[in-house]
């Protein structure tokens, strides 16, 4: 069988298939860059969370990692008056995300799959096109300038949100496909380390500075440097539009992000030089055309990266297809269940990380925002078989389906309405109501994760 893109999503399917005893040839557009620096400008710092480190595991390649990940135990809030704040993100010490670059992760997958395990990856291989009445995909071998014609067995393309299997797919009738993209875009900027390699900020902490209708960010990397990325819309004021002369650049990261900007010698040049990073989510469906071709991860449902689930998801993608392959006789039947488990959820978060970007760029500095953040960790803590935090369950709760995170999230977010309407502090909250209305609406977490998953599998 052939994989069609070697990022980490490929790499990660091909490890499970290859132990599954097939044999997996990986097809991938770009020359090998293992070895070689990162691509500056264009790579926004993965967040690890539950399930991507359970998919590690699964697949033995945690320890060659471990050492790569950085913990983050909350967000650093930077407001605009200068005031500075850590929300945690979970309520117990073991709820952390990690921090890891994509070129590091990527690396080691592919040394893994290729050296352990023995996938034949066949780098400068680009599709070209799709015959889906001969079952054939042809791919232009870019360092020979020859083409080769492979049957697909099937073909699964993990060739990410532009994927060229998807667009073969659609054009051929046989699915339906849509790329909605996000009014706002990102640029890559940097945050050195000290002059000793030390970080010049908090390490632990993924740094937020949010401004309204835009922020930054910036996530903790191994040499003691920040990859710090400035999320703005892409037309109007202040804007990528609008941000041309350096005057103007200088003038709008002065205004608004000074702390930062003190950290950042290159913020202007880097700026003007980088690429703009274009955002957007994929819907599709189906992903499969019978048990000949199939689309997964972010070639079937790219999501906008601001619940730091994009990898996480595409990892989970695997260890489900992975699943649905061991209990099926047939790739027909293995894809469209696959399709049938997998759908719900990838829509779910989708959702859920759009609703987290307005989180993230103009509510966590917000006195209401943080009180209702504090109930939702006590009420945890409370009621810990029944209410879970709906952040925390996407993050930390591998076995709760996001589908199911975002039901009971509704749920939840009506009840601390309602519990901190008027209120001022957590001593002034109803807890004899609140174990009311929990008992009365939201079933034992576990009971429920069964359901979920049955309802849908």
């Amino acid at each position: 069988m052939s994989i069609v893109g070697a990022g980490p999503t490929g790499a990660m399917l091909a490890i499970l298939l290859r132990r599954r005893g097939l044999s997996v040839r990986l097809f991938e557009s770009r020359a090998d860059s293992r070895g070689k620096p990162e691509e500056s400008g264009r790579s926004i710092n993965l967040a690890m969370a539950d399930r991507g480190i359970n998919a590690l595991h699964r697949i033995g390649v945690f320890t060659d990692l471990e050492k790569e990940l950085i913990p983050m135990v909350g967000r650093f809030v930077h407001e605009a008056s200068g005031a500075t704040s850590l929300q945690s993100y979970g309520g117990r010490a073991h709820e952390v995300i990690y921090s890891i670059s994509r070129h590091r992760l990527n690396a080691v997958l592919l040394d893994v799959a290729m050296r352990r395990h023995g996938v034949d990856v066949r780098f400068e291989h680009r599709l070209e096109s799709v015959d889906f009445e001969r079952g054939v995909a042809e791919f232009h071998d870019r360092g020979t300038d020859r083409r080769l014609t492979v049957p697909m067995q099937p073909l699964l393309a993990c060739d990410g949100a532009g994927s060229r299997m998807r667009r073969e797919l659609q054009s051929a009738g046989l699915i339906t496909a849509s790329e909605t993209p996000l009014d706002h875009s990102y640029k890559e900027l940097s945050i050195p380390a000290g002059a000793n390699g030390e970080p010049r900020l908090m390490r632990e902490a993924l740094h937020i500075w949010p401004r309204g209708n835009y922020m930054m960010i910036a996530l903790p990397n191994i040499d003691g440097s920040f990859t710090a990325t400035l999320f703005l819309p892409n037309g109007g004021s202040p804007s990528f539009a609008s941000l041309v002369s350096a005057t103007d650049i200088d003038a709008f990261l002065t205004r608004n992000f000074p702390d930062a900007l003190a950290l950042m010698p290159d913020a202007g040049a880097e700026f003007q030089s980088h690429p703009i990073g274009f955002l957007g989510t994929v819907h599709a469906a189906p992903w499969q055309a019978g048990g000949m071709a199939a689309i997964v991860g972010d070639a079937a449902h790219a999501i906008v990266p601001f619940h730091g689930q994009g990898m996480n998801c595409c990892f989970e993608d695997c260890l489900e297809l992975d699943a649905c392959f061991g209990r099926n006789g047939s790739w027909d039947a293995t894809l469209a269940e696959f399709f049938r488990i997998r759908k719900p959820n990838t829509d779910a978060i989708a959702a859920m990380t759009i609703e987290n970007y307005l989180e993230m760029r103009a509510q966590v500095a917000d006195a209401h925002f943080r009180l209702r953040h504090a109930l939702s960790l006590e009420l945890e803590r409370r009621f810990p078989d029944r209410f879970i935090p709906r952040y925390s369950m996407v993050m930390f709760h591998r076995e709760i389906p996001y589908a199911l995170a975002q039901a009971r999230g509704r749920i939840q977010s009506r009840l601390l309405d309602e519990l901190t309407a008027g209120a001022e502090s957590l001593a002034s909250i109803d807890y004899a109501l609140a174990e009311k209305r929990i008992t009365a609406q939201l079933t034992p977490i576990t009971v429920a994760a069964a359901e979920g998953r049955a309802a849908i599998g």
